[in-house]
C-alpha cells in the first residue's frame, strides 16, 4: 500500500476528494464552520476541529466518511447512530455513499460538543 501525504490545509484535504465523500465533507465542513467559532486543521491526516481542546473530526475514507466527536458518547440523544470507542468518550457516526446526516443535526452535535468542552474543558486532560 503506498502511503501518501497529509493535505497541508483544510482546503487542500478537501479539494482531494471526489464524488460523494467531497460532497458529504463539503456539507459536514460548512455546517461544523456554521455552528461554533472552531478551530479547523490538519492533524492525524484528516480535519480536526478544536475549541478549548480538540471537538470533532471528519475523515474520508475509501468506502465511508467519519463524523466523530472527542464526547460524543454524551451526544447519542441528538444523534442515536453515534457509535460509542475509543478514548475520551469518543463516538463517530459512519456515513457510506447512500447515507447522509442532515445540515440541521450536524450543526446541533458540533454546537453541543463546542459546549461540553466550554463547560468541561479539553477532553484529552479530564
Amino acid at each position: 500500500m503506498k502511503k501518501t501525504l497529509p493535505a497541508a490545509t483544510p482546503d487542500s484535504y478537501v479539494s482531494a476528494l471526489r464524488g460523494w465523500r467531497r460532497d458529504c465533507v463539503e456539507t459536514l465542513r460548512a455546517a461544523v464552520r456554521s455552528a461554533a467559532t472552531l478551530d479547523e486543521a490538519i492533524k492525524w491526516g484528516h480535519l480536526v476541529y478544536f475549541a478549548r481542546g480538540p471537538v470533532l473530526l471528519i475523515r474520508a475514507e475509501e468506502e465511508r466518511v467519519l463524523f466523530g466527536f472527542w464526547r460524543g458518547q454524551r451526544l447519542r440523544l441528538i444523534e442515536p447512530r453515534l457509535k460509542p470507542g475509543g478514548k475520551f468518550e469518543m463516538a463517530t457516526l459512519e456515513i457510506a455513499k447512500g447515507t447522509t446526516i442532515d445540515a440541521f443535526t450536524a450543526r446541533r452535535l458540533a454546537a453541543k460538543a463546542v459546549a461540553l468542552n466550554k463547560t468541561l474543558g479539553d477532553p484529552t486532560k479530564a
